[in-house]
Parts: structure tokens; sequence; C-alpha cells
């Protein structure tokens, strides 16, 4: 079996199982839990920073996927290409991410059934370095147990390429799909704020146009999320919306953090 290692386990997040699985449930537990009538999430945006920066922002989406242990079978997860340049999306060639909590499976067979689509390319060159799926994993391992994961690399695509990638993989309740993004890179804080403020009032309105490059690194496969909310009916919820200057470090060059949740209208 071809297994992605991890490669940002003892920067990004702590390499010794242990350590690691008490500071994800520490996050969790300082986290604001939903009320009982909340809805559980279809789609999450989540943060993808270090963990000592973004960890408590991450753990506002995740502890609303807690909830769904035991029902989601299938992970759906889009981030975008910090370490290569991709034309459209590149799924994995390997058959396990590790991480050091244990081996999460890949699905085949949902990459397979998008093989004939011209943005995808299969490939293990985007993902060996790349960071932002790979920390994304611990959460959902300690949130959800087991399931199966469709990791998926972003690069320069079209909203639309994007949105039918989503849309082939939603399936049904046994699917969270995940989009990994930080928002605003390296403005002071007080700026920051009031860019991520603009983001998050496009994210909530499901306003992909009012969402340029500055907003987010993950800005392509957020907007392709967008689109497939609101094609859906789906309703975007703010959880939380911070920077690396309200978390940890100085707040004269920041990094936006925000998590939002996608969930069915309320009938």
């Amino acid at each position: 079996m071809r297994v992605r290692a991890p490669a940002v386990a003892g920067s990004f997040y702590p390499a010794d199982p242990a350590e690691l699985r008490a500071l994800v449930a520490r996050h969790l537990a300082e986290a604001a839990k939903p009320a009982e009538t909340e809805r559980a999430p279809r789609a999450l945006i989540v943060p993808h920073a270090g963990y000592v920066y973004s960890g408590a922002v991450a753990a506002a989406a995740y502890v609303r996927a807690a909830k769904l242990s035991g029902r989601i079978r299938r992970v759906v997860l889009l981030g975008p290409a910090h370490r290569a340049f991709l034309r459209g999306l590149a799924a994995p060639r390997a058959d396990a991410f590790a991480t050091p909590l244990g081996v999460v499976p890949i699905e085949r067979k949902a990459i397979d059934a998008l093989i004939d689509l011209p943005q995808l390319e299969v490939s293990d060159a985007p993902h060996a370095g790349e960071h932002c799926l790979e920390v994304q994993l611990p959460f959902l391992q300690c949130v959800l147990g087991e399931f199966r994961l469709v990791p998926l690399v972003v690069g320069d695509a079209s909203d639309e390429e994007v949105q039918e990638v989503i849309e082939r993989l939603w399936g049904g309740e046994e699917t969270l799909l995940v989009v990994s993004s930080d928002l605003s890179h390296y403005h002071d804080h007080a700026a920051a704020r009031q860019i991520d403020a603009a983001s998050c009032r496009a994210i909530e309105a499901l306003e992909p146009s009012r969402l340029g490059r500055d907003s987010a690194c993950g800005v392509v496969p957020v907007r392709g999320l967008l689109c497939a909310a609101r094609r859906l009916g789906l309703v975007a919820r703010t959880l939380d919306l911070r920077n690396s200057g309200d978390t940890a470090g100085g707040r004269e060059r920041v990094v936006g953090y925000g998590a939002w949740s996608f969930q069915a209208p309320m009938r």
C-alpha cells in the first residue's frame, strides 16, 4: 500500500500521538458547543495554519462535526496548492494518508469517478509537502473515528471547474465536505479585520464574486464551494473569525482565520 507520510508533524502540530490527541481534545473542549437544535453541517470551511495559531478556530468547526461520528463514512477535502504550480485539481496516487494518529484510507472509487474531467489530474507531486490537507486530518480522526478520504489539492481553476467536482462528490449524509483555507495574509491587525470581515460577509451571502485573490489563500476552492452551496440551497453560518494577532504572535503582520458551516435551511 502506498502511504503518504506526514510532512508537517512536529511543526504545524505535535508529532507525538498522545500530545497531539490531547491538544486536539483541549481545542475541542474549549470551543463553543452547538445548540441541540443546530443542524449538522454538510460542509465546512476551516483554517490550516499551525495549531498554535488556528487550532482554536478550526475547533469551532470540528466540534460541530463531532455529532456526525458514526454517520460520516467519507470526507471530501479540498485545499490550495502552496508548493507546486497546478492547473486544475490533483488527486493523489497514494492509497492512504498517515498522521501520528494512524492511517486514513483514500476512496479510490470516488477519484476514479472523476477521471473523465479535464480539470483533474492524478499525481502525488502536489500533495508531497502540502500542509493544508494534512493539518485537517488529526481533527477529523479525533471527531469522526474511521472514514475514507478524497483529498484534492486545488490550483489554477475556475469556479465552475471546482463546483463540478464538488457536486460530483457531494453524496448524501455519509459525506462531509471540508475546504481548507486561511484568509488575508500579512496585513496589520486592524486592516486584516476589515478585509476578513468583508470576506465573511461574502461567504455568508454565498457570493463568490466578492472574493478576490487577496481574500483567502484558498479562494479558489472556497469560491467553488459557494457556487455549489448556492445551487444546493445551503445556508452558511459563521462560527469564528479571528487572526494570528488574536491567538498567537504580534499584530504587525497577521494571517486571518475563519470557520464556517454549511447546512440545509430550517423548514
